[in-house]
């Protein structure tokens, strides 16, 4: 491999490590705490995180992604965007501190108001933390991630379950968010270099702005989508109904976000050093499309077709209702990572212009879904995220039509065989679910059966992405192993 993809498979490879280690703890803890705690707690949490998910889109501005695709981003950019941020989110936290007890009157659950002021302090440690992230990712050095990230996690764990154990009830969540962030940022402050200069310049600030401003409202419209949802079952339906659906969000968005976050943060700042080679930047793209689907089809099947006997074995029967909103979940991110790939070829275009545009469109249609479905009840608002997730993939693939000479046809003929052997592996898998097992006899038998039509399969008929996974893994394995040695 050329020194260039090395460094992206390594360091796409440390970004996949950081998530699923991060991301199999949470997985545990999130199975122990569902276990102790009532499903109000987990209601309670998920209206503040409304909250917090809209600030969030403040802290980063845009000027997280305007930094890593600046050429010639320097000291005095990031130090600019720095003392920005920390302003920007203190003033933030002030505002929320003070609209806490409003903010629970709206949710009408009182004893949110001290929630809400403690949780919402990550807002502030994120700002800290934010263009550190940015610094590291604009220079590839991901094995930072992975240790924060681990260390933060594995802290929270163990606040999280001892608070829950001794009977803290929804506080066990609020530590448990709380010190993993701050954890987290703390490790990295201490591995990463870079350290804020006593320099401002408002010019400096101005052109990341102009570029940045775009993606701050298009992650507002995203939030805003995505929050309206939640708000709706929360304030509208009766309590549970919230928990239940983010419960059901919840496994298939933390598989996702393994693969499209690792994708994401390693293939911006690559493209946008080759920007002015579009068929290089295409090259990346389709190799992205092909292997995120590759690996995340077959998952997201899995998950559909198994969900019933995993709830009920790892986090009881009183979690059942969450199944339906699982499986609608796992076809509606099945999709994420070809998005990704898309926008992310956009962003280091310097379109964001066009992002905004996209992102307009996609709300308004998302809008009017949700606005059809009310009447319906849950179930039918979250078909209707499944239908607009489905409509975006093929919106965000629109402009690299002309951009990259890459249109969606070509896109969905390099998704087609993993997508048909996926359905193939779907069916064969569903079809022990008709045998008199227990729920753990019935899993044991679906994970390894599908694992081996899904791989046989890619043998049998040549999956180049399959060999290109084989490779980057064996070459990897050699690396490290030359390093022991």
């Amino acid at each position: 491999m050329s020194s260039a993809k090395t460094n992206v498979t390594r360091n796409f490879l440390w970004r996949f490590m950081e998530r699923c280690a991060a991301q199999g703890v949470t997985l545990l803890v999130g199975i122990i705490l569902g276990r102790l705690l009532s499903t109000k707690a987990y209601d309670l949490v998920a209206y503040i995180n409304i909250v917090i998910t809209l600030l969030q889109v403040f802290v980063d501005s845009g000027m997280g992604n305007a930094l890593i695709q600046k050429k010639d981003a320097d000291d005095l950019d990031f130090s600019s965007v720095f003392f920005f941020n920390i302003t920007l989110c203190v003033s933030l936290y002030i505002g929320v501190f003070f609209a806490a007890p409003y903010i629970a009157i709206f949710f009408k659950h009182t004893e949110l108001t001290p929630l809400i002021r403690v949780l919402c302090l990550t807002i502030i440690v994120s700002g800290i933390r934010n263009v550190q992230q940015a610094y590291v990712s604009r220079t590839m050095q991901f094995k930072r991630f992975f240790y924060s990230t681990l260390i933060g996690t594995i802290v929270a764990a163990i606040v999280g379950i001892t608070m829950a154990y001794n009977g803290f009830g929804v506080w066990s969540l609020i530590a448990q968010n709380l010190v993993n962030v701050t954890v987290g940022t703390i490790v990295l402050w201490m591995t990463v270099k870079w350290r804020p200069k006593r320099q401002f310049s408002f010019q400096r600030l101005k052109v990341l702005l102009s570029y940045g401003w775009k993606l701050l409202v298009s992650s507002l419209f995203d939030a805003l989508y995505h929050d309206l949802r939640q708000l709706i079952i929360g304030r509208r339906y009766q309590d549970g109904q919230l928990a239940f659906y983010n419960q059901g969000k919840k496994y298939p968005q933390m598989l996702v976000a393994n693969i499209n976050s690792s994708i994401d943060s390693v293939l911006l700042p690559t493209m946008s050093k080759a920007q002015d080679d579009p068929e290089h930047v295409k090259a990346m793209t389709r190799r992205s499309i092909k292997v995120s689907s590759y690996l995340i089809f077959p998952m997201m099947m899995g998950f559909a077709v198994c969900a019933e006997p995993l709830i009920g074995l790892l986090l009881t029967d009183k979690w059942l209702p969450s199944v339906p909103f699982m499986r609608i979940f796992c076809f509606t991110y099945a999709f994420h990572p070809v998005q990704t790939a898309n926008l992310n070829a956009i962003k280091a275009m310097g379109r964001s212009d066009l992002f905004l545009k996209l992102e307009i469109i996609k709300k308004i249609i998302g809008i009017l879904s949700i606005i059809i479905t009310i009447p319906y009840g849950v179930m039918a608002m979250a078909y209707s995220l499944l239908v607009t997730s489905i409509t975006s993939m093929i919106i965000n693939s629109w402009p690299n039509r002309k951009l990259l000479r890459y249109s969606y046809l070509q896109q969905l003929k390099d998704m087609i065989p993993q997508l048909l052997l996926t359905c193939f592996m779907g069916f064969v898998v569903y079809c022990v679910t008709m045998l008199p097992l227990s729920r753990l006899a019935m899993l044991v038998i679906q994970v390894p059966l599908g694992v081996i039509i899904y791989l046989a399969g890619s043998k049998l008929f040549r999956f180049d992405s399959f060999e290109y996974v084989l490779s980057v893994a064996k070459g990897f394995i050699r690396k490290r192993k030359k390093k022991e040695a």
